[in-house]
């Protein structure tokens, strides 16, 4: 009995971790992909495949964001040249020039593992269709 009352707890406690949290306000209009009229919006998307590993991103010159496997940012902007770079030793750097009221994508690559930490990065601008379909199957920002 014992033995069947832990086995009961322990998939209580797996099921409850694959349970996707419910989205935020911020997680449901981003998801609308509306554009801005005066501005434009970046994309930031990790795969589901990607490393476990944390990235780091500079975002022009403001501070360093985190990204996660599985999961996207969403990056409002003025018009113009925006600069996206790999912070604390991570190499990837991209430069969008973007235009008012208009969506960019951007997937982050991470390599790396548990052991080495990240161990290269990589950004690459995508299509919108790609870049929908990753931000709406990824998880919460």
């Amino acid at each position: 009995m014992r033995k069947y009352l832990w086995g009961t707890a322990l998939i209580a406690l797996l099921l409850a971790g694959c349970t996707p949290l419910p989205l935020t306000p911020e997680d449901i209009q981003a998801r609308k992909f509306e554009s801005v009229p005066d501005k434009a919006a970046i994309y930031i998307v990790r795969a589901t495949k990607d490393s476990k590993q944390v990235g780091s991103l500079l975002l022009d010159d403001t501070g360093p964001i985190s990204t996660y496997r599985n999961a996207y940012y969403r990056w409002e902007v003025a018009p113009g040249k925006h600069r996206i770079a790999g912070f604390a030793g991570e190499n990837a750097v991209i430069t969008l020039d973007t235009e008012p009221g208009k969506l960019y994508f951007v997937e982050h690559t991470v390599m790396g593992g548990w052991k080495t930490g990240v161990t290269f990065t990589f950004l690459n601008r995508i299509d919108e269709q790609r870049g929908r379909s990753m931000v709406l199957n990824s998880l919460s920002n």
